[in-house]
């Protein structure tokens, strides 16, 4: 057994105890949460499309103005302080998804990896899918069909991808 002293912090901590700087280290750099999504009305499904936000640097999967991203697309969410759980539309990846359904990271993780390009080279970022938002037109236009964002609508109980 091993002495909790040496687990990581998300292991031991949970997503309310943890400090800001935990917390936003817990952003695995997808950027999957800047594309552009749709729910269908009628069963809650959740579909993404390839147009990221205007302030998603979709190189490197990061915001531009991450500080003020709020003031200026009004639509974003300041995930800290949030339930998790109500949060449908986060990708089955992302790690405050992972930690609130009782997950832990994955390998590919940049704090289980050390390294924050193993999010890009285990093909679970936006960086091969996103299309600037000026450029890709109507969101509608450009769903993504793409397995790791496949989940069942909110109302299902489902929970994220192992």
């Amino acid at each position: 057994m091993r002495d909790p002293e040496s687990l990581p912090f998300w292991q031991i901590l949970s997503l309310e105890e943890m400090s800001r700087e935990q917390w936003e280290s817990l952003c695995d750099g997808c950027g999957l949460c800047c594309l552009h999504k749709l729910e269908d009305s009628d069963d809650g499904a959740v579909y993404y499309s390839a147009a990221a936000c205007r302030l998603l640097d979709i190189e490197s999967c990061r915001c531009r103005d991450y500080a003020h991203r709020t003031r200026r697309v009004p639509d974003c969410i300041d995930l800290h302080g949030r339930d998790i759980g109500a949060c449908y539309w986060l990708p089955p990846s992302c790690a405050y998804r992972r930690l609130a359904a009782g997950l832990d990271l994955p390998p590919w993780h940049p704090l289980v990896s050390g390294d924050p390009e193993s999010v890009h080279r285990a093909g679970v970022s936006a960086r091969s899918l996103a299309i600037p938002e000026d450029l890709a037109g109507d969101p509608a236009g450009c769903l993504l069909d793409w397995p790791p964002l496949r989940r069942p609508g909110r109302g299902s109980g489902g929970e994220p991808e192992r």
